[in-house]
């Protein structure tokens, strides 16, 4: 995670805030899918994720003030990451929760793991956060957009169509597609620089 953008500084500072919604908001659409996902992929089932969840934001809310965004200390992501799996581990073992319907040892492994946030399940998360991302600014910049861009942009981008395809479907031409998916592209992209504060 050494090259991940960082989560951007002013968010971090108005959720330190409780009354403020708005930053909770925003700070939860992009956090809470990252962690309930993590929680899945570690075998929990959807109703202990969504408890999990709960702490974890929980816990940040009430350390959030401690958090120093300091680059040598490590990122707001890898201290969140850590949060969630030292609470993961909590939960299992206050639970006495075992996997259920299996004869697995995926607990024994998951207790024994180490939480210094690196590894795959790091990777995962950071893949997440970064999906997460794309789909929060996509969101965004689809409502500034006229339909015919957006589409211009998803056939090409996302669907991997071809220019001149996209241009007969949406009755433009090709040099108006590539106009318009460079357009969104770059709102794409201002998005994503805004969330995570880079420059």
């Amino acid at each position: 995670m050494d090259d991940a953008p960082v989560t951007r500084p002013s968010l971090l500072l108005r959720v330190r805030d409780p009354r403020n919604e708005r930053a909770w908001e925003e700070f939860l659409e992009i956090y809470e899918p990252l962690v309930y996902r993590l929680a899945r992929r570690k075998g929990f089932q959807d109703a202990d994720a969504r408890e999990l969840t709960q702490e974890v934001f929980l816990a940040v809310s009430q350390a959030v003030d401690r958090f120093v965004p300091d680059p040598s200390l490590g990122s707001f992501r890898g201290w969140l990451f850590r949060i969630a799996r030292n609470l993961m581990i909590n939960f299992l073992k206050r639970e006495g929760r075992h996997p259920h319907g299996t004869g697995d040892t995926w607990v024994n492994k998951l207790l024994e793991a180490t939480p210094t946030g690196d590894g795959e399940e790091s990777e995962f998360f950071e893949l997440e956060y970064r999906r997460q991302a794309f789909q929060w600014a996509a969101e965004r910049v689809r409502e500034e957009c006229q339909e015919s861009t957006w589409r211009a942009f998803w056939m090409t981008s996302v669907e991997a169509c071809d220019v001149r395809r996209a241009a007969d479907v949406l009755g433009m031409t090709p040099g108006a597609v590539y106009v318009a998916r460079c357009r969104v592209l770059a709102r794409l992209r201002k998005k994503i620089e805004e969330l995570d504060g880079a420059e």
